[in-house]
């Protein structure tokens, strides 16, 4: 939470108009403002909703700090400034599922009104989500799911369909020859299943591709020597490609320092960092694919206070925020237009849209 004075954030967010909630004005501001407030004990006046108490939503997230979820904060709170109630950002900076685990439990004894986690392990959750729910706390996935994991609904990319797309979409640019794909943890459930769909979809299609998994390094300058590594060391590659942000920059950065494209060797990935876009941009990668970070904050909120609402009795419901491929030809919009939808600018605002609908 914010580490502004409680007691003055409470004062304003009490003094803010019902109308500018309504209609959304200064979400953002608002946002932070309703953040900053404790008032748990004062029912909000959210519209159409009945008074309820200022409910206090944890989420628990395997990299607090990297700017891939600086949207996914941005969806939080822009929904929680429309719905009326707290949120917590914490967790991991680096993935430490101990960690992870730690901030669930401090927010079980906190007696937090929802949690959401991200379940980057396949078991290392389970015990702290089961005795969440035996205290009467709902708990939802986003981002990175475990099946077997008793957590009420997951709201993210359905991952392994995602890499089922991209390995069709790796058969498509490469035809044949040899193929590495880039994972900075095997294993971790936010990664492992978009290289698992790939290597269904390239072995389902018949084509003559030898595709290898190739670990690399969550650190992101680790992870570009072990990739140059392997470039120089497999010179006859035929395309390289990352399942995380930082793999798939380094594989752009790569491209762009040997002039991958004029060999014929094809690239690309996940995530819009702004090297990326870049590339796209260049011709050094083929595209990057958008998982829309801002709707796993956004819509993780909404089931979590209709969960609450409701008394359990609707919802909760899987939600897959879907993948855009950015293409060349698609690339300028997110390069010059600056979003908190994106996380690349603080401010809310209606964007203009650019091209057909569909694109």
């Amino acid at each position: 939470m914010t580490k502004n004075s409680p007691e003055a954030a409470a004062r304003i967010a009490a003094a803010l108009p019902r109308r500018a909630l309504m209609r959304g004005v200064g979400a953002g501001s608002i946002a932070a403002l309703l953040a900053a407030a404790p008032g748990r004990a004062r029912a909000a006046d959210a519209g159409p909703f009945p008074p309820h108490p200022r409910w206090k939503f944890v989420f628990v997230n395997h990299v607090t700090s990297n700017p891939f979820f600086v949207p996914t904060q941005y969806g939080i709170q822009d929904a929680c400034a429309i719905l009326g109630v707290d949120y917590q950002w914490t967790g991991s900076e680096t993935s430490d599922v101990a960690q992870m685990v730690n901030a669930m439990n401090t927010a079980i004894a906190g007696k937090a009104d929802a949690i959401a986690v991200c379940l980057v392990d396949p078991k290392g959750f389970d015990r702290p989500v089961e005795k969440a729910l035996a205290a009467g706390i709902p708990v939802f996935s986003y981002n990175a799911d475990s099946h077997t994991n008793k957590r009420l609904s997951y709201i993210g990319q359905d991952l392994f369909l995602s890499g089922q797309m991209m390995g069709e979409r790796i058969v498509k640019l490469v035809g044949s020859g040899k193929v590495a794909i880039f994972i900075a943890t095997p294993g971790q459930l936010n990664l492992q299943p978009r290289v698992d769909g790939a290597m269904d979809s390239i072995k389902k299609s018949g084509a003559n591709i030898q595709a290898t998994m190739i670990a690399t390094d969550p650190s992101a300058n680790a992870a570009l020597s072990k990739a140059q590594a392997y470039y120089l060391g497999n010179q006859d590659v035929k395309g390289m490609f990352g399942v995380s942000g930082g793999d798939t920059m380094n594989c752009g950065l790569i491209s762009r320092q040997y002039n991958l494209p004029k060999k014929g060797v094809h690239a690309g990935g996940y995530d819009l960092l702004p090297r990326s876009l870049e590339a796209v941009r260049d011709g050094y990668l083929d595209f990057v694919i958008d998982q829309q970070p801002y709707l796993q904050g956004f819509y993780t909120v909404m089931e979590m206070f209709a969960y609450k609402v409701s008394g359990g009795l609707i919802g909760p419901a899987d939600i897959n925020t879907g993948l855009k491929f950015v293409t060349k030809d698609a690339v300028g919009q997110y390069m010059n237009t600056k979003t908190r939808y994106e996380g690349s600018a603080k401010a809310p605002e209606i964007v203009p849209r650019s091209g057909p609908i569909g694109d």
